[in-house]
């Protein structure tokens, strides 16, 4: 019989032990504690109970094809950041080169050879240079690696969410050589407001914070019998680089971009200034499988409008 809210907190716990499946079980108890335990420390309303599943569905009714609202919630809350560094470092805290996924990686890139452009059409943007190292925990190259780039264009803009871009513009996937290698040229990135058309402008508003993320490249590297590494490189001139609204921002992930304004660049159509990058990444024997793609094709209409919000705080 239940009398109060403990008893209700047990009953529900005493339900969810005939789970079979030993980890879904621990996973679903603990979710029921730490839930139960928020209402009860939050001295939760009604009216803000309801208020709270209409924002978790709402989640759900924005993300499409092209869009994904729950992780661009799960990344504003720190949770995406939390569970990449939980699963990625061990008790010695080693700093680690695995980032966020985000919400525009898409399956599919076009496979490409070392030293190609990505860019599929006219982009604005300076020319950079890339040239990225994979790595085993020894120092060791890995050959044969797959790695898919992706990254928004220099007005802040991924493919999928302008039609005046190319399909799988500034998308595409190279394999490491002998020395673990891979390079491309590319442009750019610029950083870009994340949408607050939903329910993560809505918290962010209550909360005085802008929405902007600091330029970055997304990398995914992959090779069976190593744990598949989603990463990002950030532009170590963003000034947004301390208060990324999506809290992926870590000390091995910070690029730096090497402006040449007399060199002769690697392509010889470049003229004027380009830029060159060159980053490492360290992988580690683990599950080499690939979730689902948050995403799966391009928006239709017109590009988003680039909403800035201004942070509302020192």
């Amino acid at each position: 019989m239940i009398t109060n809210d403990r008893d209700l907190t047990r009953a529900v716990l005493a339900e969810a032990a005939g789970t079979e499946d030993e980890r879904f079980r621990t996973i679903l108890q603990a979710a029921i504690r730490h839930l139960h335990d928020f209402v009860r420390d939050a001295r939760l309303t009604e009216a803000e109970f309801r208020q709270l599943c209409g924002a978790i569905a709402k989640c759900g009714q924005l993300t499409t094809s092209s869009h994904n609202e729950v992780v661009l919630a799960a990344g504003s809350l720190g949770v995406s950041a939390l569970v990449c560094m939980l699963n990625n470092t061990d008790a010695s805290h080693a700093e680690t080169t695995a980032n966020l996924m985000g919400p525009f990686w898409r399956e599919g890139a076009p496979a490409m050879k070392n030293g190609d452009s990505i860019v599929r059409s006219t982009t604005p943007g300076e020319p950079v240079f890339v040239i990225g190292w994979v790595k085993d925990e020894k120092g060791h190259p890995v050959a044969g690696a797959s790695v898919d780039i992706w990254q928004a264009s220099g007005e802040g803009f991924y493919e999928n969410q302008d039609r005046a871009q190319a399909d799988m513009n500034l998308r595409g996937r190279f394999v490491t050589d002998e020395a673990g290698r891979i390079a491309f040229r590319t442009v750019k990135p610029s950083g870009y407001p994340i949408p607050v058309n939903g329910p993560v402008g809505t918290m962010l508003r209550a909360q005085g914070r802008h929405n902007m993320r600091p330029a970055h490249i997304h990398f995914l590297v992959h090779k069976p019998g190593y744990k598949t590494q989603f990463s990002q490189v950030y532009s170590s001139d963003d000034p947004n680089l301390l208060t990324d609204v999506q809290f992926g921002v870590t000390r091995a992930l910070i690029g730096h971009y090497v402006r040449h304004d007399a060199d002769p660049a690697p392509d010889g159509d470049v003229t004027g200034p380009w830029y060159s990058l060159e980053h490492t990444f360290t992988i580690a024997p683990g599950d080499d499988s690939l979730p689902p793609a948050p995403i799966t094709g391009k928006a239709e209409g017109e590009r988003p409008a680039l909403v800035v919000l201004q942070a509302q705080r020192p």
